[in-house]
């Protein structure tokens, strides 16, 4: 689920009519000041880290002029949230409380609607108030189609204890909140705390809105980087990621990663998982052999060899890892060959410079070990491939015996790029575009790539050299699948003359910014 920044959210609930503290972002102590001065008063300042209890850990500060606001932001951005770094602070004037409350509208699964949670008791500890204070809590469905009638909002504060005319303006913002909810097709929408001002106005302190990921292309006004429940704002990893998986319907590539800035020594794992449940055993299994995982990833759903490539390729390009370590559920249903394939061009490209173990357990698995084993011995590190016969504590220990016995290569050795074609025939793919060179294919004896290619949709011509027997816009349409046949088993079996070109934009820029080009 996609979640929106504290800031965005209250642009969003401000839009509804619900009134938020006047504020502004800012990513520098001289910006914090600047708004603070802007403000002309007290402020509050807060990091934009998705996190609970940001006050706890100093991540929020009360300023009573703006230098002392520069100084609050100048340590908030020095410091990190759950191992990632702060880029931006939420300058806010700050508001007189004459009482805290919380609303939020969350989509109940078991119901099949929404619900509109209220509490007559907000602020920090609002976890615990359901248990505490029961009689301070209340909840009402919600009608999809009708939303949320204002005397039903007014009789659901009555019930927690709330009268007056604090009692009708909270209504009157939990009416907003229910229809800013379902505009956006919000699976929660929370305010806490939802103040009554010393001025008389209802406002909103804080909000947490995460979106359904499904909905959030219908919503581009909102600036969502990426699709999907992070914990904190996208890192630039993380970017690139989501821009191979977005348009790219064939399976599944989730990749999220765990921290950043470590160093190689610390035993730190890239981790490349494939099915959820699998996945949470084989990330167990790393940290009872004393390992941290540097990300979760996840390709699954039947994912073509090309997505799995691209997987390999950003997570290796994650500086500092120890080792790299691939595991599934043991029962996935997918050819487990294709993600060899992927597996193997990824770690030839690179070169793979870290000792890798692998668990490819599923249909076509024997071929799959033997595709991983046998394609990259030229590389020069261990790697070992394992199937779902093989528990998957065996396998961390495995890599652990490696990783402890393995001397890295300095410098990294440099990425491996194709040779010029000199007679190149070249077509594209869904995501990519093939390349053979046909004065290298007419002395190759194996025609490995004919063979393999797994929708069948080359021939050999009458000069014995590989060609499309479908039309250039068909298999640009999809009769390819990607499954990297024509250069992997070229490569192994043949004279390797074929070459799949798979961009990953942004990841060069990347990689060089780390210092790994």
């Amino acid at each position: 689920m996609a979640r929106l920044a504290e800031f965005k959210g209250k642009q969003v609930l401000l839009g509804a009519g619900i009134s938020v503290p006047r504020g502004a972002l800012a990513r520098s102590a001289a910006e914090a000041a600047a708004v603070a001065a802007s403000l002309g008063g007290a402020v509050v300042v807060k990091a934009q880290a998705w996190t609970t209890s940001r006050a706890a850990q100093g991540l929020v500060c009360f300023a009573e002029s703006a230098e002392a606001a520069g100084d609050a932001a100048a340590a908030i951005l020095a410091a990190n949230a759950g191992g990632f770094p702060i880029i931006e602070v939420l300058v806010e004037e700050r508001v007189a409380i004459a009482s805290e409350r919380y609303a939020g509208v969350i989509l109940d699964d078991r119901r099949r609607c929404p619900v509109l949670l209220i509490s007559a008791r907000g602020g920090s500890g609002i976890e615990d108030t359901a248990r505490e204070h029961p009689e301070a809590v209340a909840e009402l469905p919600l009608d999809v189609v009708e939303g949320l009638p204002l005397h039903a909002a007014r009789e659901l504060w009555r019930r927690v204890g709330v009268h007056g005319e604090e009692q009708r303006k909270l209504a009157e913002s939990s009416v907003r909140l229910v229809a800013a909810a379902r505009q956006l097709e919000a699976r929660s929408a929370e305010i806490n705390p939802m103040v009554l001002a010393a001025d008389g106005r209802v406002m909103a302190l804080d909000c947490r809105i995460t979106l359904d990921d499904a909905a959030v292309f219908r919503h581009p006004d909102l600036g969502i980087e990426v699709a999907r429940e992070l914990g904190h704002p996208p890192t630039p990893l993380e970017r690139i990621a989501w821009d191979v998986e977005k348009d790219d319907y064939r399976g599944t590539f989730y990749f999220l990663q765990m921290r950043e800035g470590f160093g190689r020594g610390q035993r730190v794992v890239a981790f490349h998982g494939a099915g959820g449940g699998g996945s949470m055993m084989g990330m167990d299994a790393l940290q009872r052999h004393g390992f941290s995982v540097a990300n979760f990833c996840d390709t699954s759903g039947n994912p073509p060899a090309s997505k799995v490539y691209r997987a390999a390729r950003i997570l290796l390009s994650q500086p500092g890892v120890d080792g790299y370590f691939g595991t599934g559920s043991g029962v996935a249903s997918q050819e487990q060959f294709h993600s060899a394939r992927g597996l193997v061009k990824a770690f030839l490209e690179e070169p793979l410079a870290v000792p890798a173990v692998v668990r490819l357990g599923g249909n076509g698995e024997e071929k799959a070990i033997e595709i991983l084993t046998g394609y990259t011995r030229e590389i020069g590190v261990p790697i070992e491939c394992y199937g779902k016969d093989t528990p998957v504590d065996f396998c961390a220990e495995r890599l652990e015996s490696l990783v402890a016995s393995f001397t890295a290569q300095a410098p990294r050795p440099p990425q491996r790029a194709p040779k010029p074609p000199s007679r190149p025939y070249t077509f594209k793919t869904p995501t990519g575009e093939i390349t053979y060179d046909h004065a290298v294919c007419e002395h190759c004896k194996s025609k490995a790539c004919v063979a393999a290619c797994v929708p069948q949709i080359l021939k050999l011509s009458e000069n014995g050299v590989p060609v499309l027997k479908v039309t250039l816009e068909e298999a640009a349409r999809g009769r390819c699948t990607e499954c990297l046949a024509c250069e992997v088993d070229c490569r192994a079996l043949g004279a390797g003359g074929g070459h799949v070109h798979l961009p990953v934009p942004g990841l060069d820029e990347y990689r060089a910014s780390r210092g790994m080009e």
